[in-house]
């Protein structure tokens, strides 16, 4: 599970990275070597993963587990007050 501490400075980045305009988000990237083991990954999440796509094509894998956090829970709410939902589908909460 991640750290308080790194979710508040993840916060603070998307939250510095909003404020100039790029709607993007950044994590760990992951090493030449085990990139190029997983061929053709990106149509494929693994079990207890969801995926979150930004409005700049890229695609994040994200544990299910994080959702029980409260302060996963309240980025994805800044993020929705921030950049908004961009289809007319309800989400339920």
């Amino acid at each position: 599970m991640i750290s308080t501490k790194k979710l508040i400075q993840m916060a603070r980045k998307w939250r510095k990275m909003a404020a100039i305009g790029r709607k993007r988000i950044l994590f760990h990237r992951t090493n030449s070597k085990s990139a190029s083991t997983n061929v053709n990954r990106s149509s494929v999440t693994q079990k207890g993963h969801f995926v979150v796509y930004t409005t700049d094509e890229r695609r994040f894998v994200i544990p299910l587990s994080f959702l029980s956090n409260d302060i996963v829970r309240e980025l994805f709410r800044v993020s929705e007050e921030e950049f908004g939902i961009p289809c007319d589908e309800r989400i339920n909460d």
